[in-house]
């Protein structure tokens, strides 16, 4: 069959500002198996360019496709643009099989089917295999019925019944199934500061119960790829396609001390001198405190520690399993071992105010980290801490803004310019401490001073940009529905989106929507 993989346009600031672009690892990896099972496989990366509809259709309509394809990373605030382009391409290709897979259709997949007519079926939780089995049905013509992780619609007289089949098994080898680097041009892809980049996997899934947490639950239980396997991948790609970067997509990459111990080595063995950046927790990094000159002779330059809050109370609240003593040393330890460190702190998770952001900048101050980012909580409907924020007040009922750099949450005892205000204070105090400028014009390894440059550039062009955004586009309410009134009720009795194994029957579960 001739297969599109379609990343659509996404609005995100992360997409539009940098000037660079990541590859859509999630696509790649579903077109590498339709590859291998003989399938024509092309991909149409709207976000990359950021095309404009009418020319993301012309060129999906060109390959002439049998199925499209089509999901985000950002899936929750890209939704209303997957739905706005399937409308359309319904429109102008009405054969045409629509599947939408991603993290959010995994949980809202009965609204997905119940509104968007056009969307034919939805694959939740991880695609790989899934996916695989979709197309032979689909190309066979046989039913889906049988298929464990999807959910489509199935015709009975006038109405349709939406069915969800039992949920996917999880992957046990993640090696089993390869990424269709294929599909991309490497050129068009980079990071860092134009360096050819790519986004890789080591691991799926995080052990550590955070209530808040969108992607714990999507990939059920946390597996790693074979530390070899992926070094000698790594090791290919800088030699073969000349990537430098590779982002580390993992929620928790080093949950297995031996197997990430195992993975430096490996790399090291490859002698690649290539550049690794993604995400860890604190509590990681000072088990670690014996092998971090491992990470650094592995290629790691930088590694996000998800702090969250430098509140302990809060950090109980949203179960995070750390202290501010730990995420203190954590980033000390990567200083002296030569890897940069940025914090995260995400407001909003209790209504905070003035007094609580002046003691969230000193804590921060105390960290000393090398780079932050402050966030917005953005709750989900799968997860727990969704039930905990479920009667607060939305002042954002645009969804294409519920991705982490928007409020989306009222707070009682501050106004949505004195959040910004605040957030927007602590931001340029630590980028603008002497500690940090020393390290961003002076820092005596030239690698990470030039990260550090770069990504002051990029602070430089957001900054501004958050702003004007928040003053002069951006829309809220003061009257907006309840999180509960706007998503739903809470559904985190369902975050698992995958079983650990397979059960004999399947179990079909139906709502009624009308035709």
């Amino acid at each position: 069959m001739r297969i599109v993989l379609v990343n659509p346009p996404h609005s995100a600031i992360g997409s539009r500002i940098p000037d660079e672009q990541l590859p859509p690892l999630g696509l790649l990896s579903i077109g590498g198996p339709l590859i291998d099972d003989g399938h024509t496989v092309s991909l149409v990366d709207a976000d990359r360019e950021d095309l404009p509809d009418d020319e993301t259709l012309r060129r999906i309509r060109a390959q002439s496709p049998d199925v499209v394809m089509i999901g985000h990373s950002g899936s929750t605030s890209a939704h209303p643009v997957v739905c706005r382009i399937t409308r359309a391409l319904r429109a102008v290709m009405p054969e045409v099989g629509i599947v939408y897979g991603g993290v959010f259709p995994t949980y809202h997949y009965r609204e997905v089917l119940a509104e968007e007519a056009q969307i034919d079926v939805v694959v939740r939780g991880e695609g790989e295999e899934t996916i695989r089995r979709v197309i032979r049905a689909l190309a066979m013509g046989t039913p889906l019925d049988d298929i464990h992780g999807i959910a489509f619609r199935a015709a009975e007289g006038a109405e349709k019944r939406v069915i969800a089949t039992q949920p996917a098994a999880v992957i046990g080898d993640l090696d089993a199934y390869r990424v269709g680097w294929e599909l991309i041009d490497h050129a068009n892809y980079t990071y860092w500061g134009d360096k050819r980049a790519v986004v890789v996997q080591f691991s799926r899934g995080c052990p550590h119960p955070c209530n808040y947490c969108g992607q714990r639950g999507f990939w059920t239980k946390w597996r790693h790829r074979d530390p070899v396997k992926l070094a000698k991948e790594i090791a290919r790609l800088h030699r073969e396609k000349g990537v430098e970067v590779f982002n580390f997509a993992d929620e928790n990459p080093t949950s297995s001390r031996p197997q990430w111990r195992a993975f430096c080595e490996a790399l090291i063995a490859e002698r690649v001198d290539v550049i690794l950046v993604g995400s860890t927790r604190a509590g990681d990094i000072v088990r670690d405190r014996d092998i971090l000159h491992l990470y650094k002779k592995a290629g790691v330059q930088r590694f996000l520690l998800g702090m969250e809050t430098t509140d302990e109370k809060t950090l109980d609240l949203i179960r995070k399993g750390s202290t501010t003593t730990i995420d203190r040393e954590a980033i000390r330890l990567l200083r002296e071992n030569g890897i940069l460190s940025m914090a995260t702190w995400v407001v909003g998770f209790e209504e905070e105010t003035w007094r609580d952001h002046l003691r969230g900048l000193r804590q921060l101050l105390s960290y000393d980290p090398d780079q932050v980012q402050l966030l917005y909580v953005t709750p989900h409907r799968w997860t727990p801490f969704f039930g905990l924020a479920k009667d607060r007040r939305v002042i954002q009922p645009n969804r294409e803004r519920w991705d982490y750099k928007h409020q989306v949450l009222a707070t009682r005892y501050m106004k949505p310019w004195q959040v910004l205000a605040c957030v927007k204070l602590t931001e340029v105090i630590l980028q603008t401490r002497p500690s940090a400028l020393y390290r961003t014009l002076m820092h005596p390894d030239r690698g990470l001073r030039d990260a550090m440059q770069w990504y002051s550039r990029m602070g430089k062009r957001v900054w501004p940009f958050e702003i004007k955004n928040f003053f002069f586009r951006d829309s809220r309410t003061e009257s907006g529905p309840t999180v509960e009134e706007m998503w739903g009720a809470p559904q985190a009795h369902e975050e698992k989106s995958m079983v650990l194994k397979i059960r004999k029957k399947p179990v079909a579960e139906t709502m009624m929507t009308t035709a």
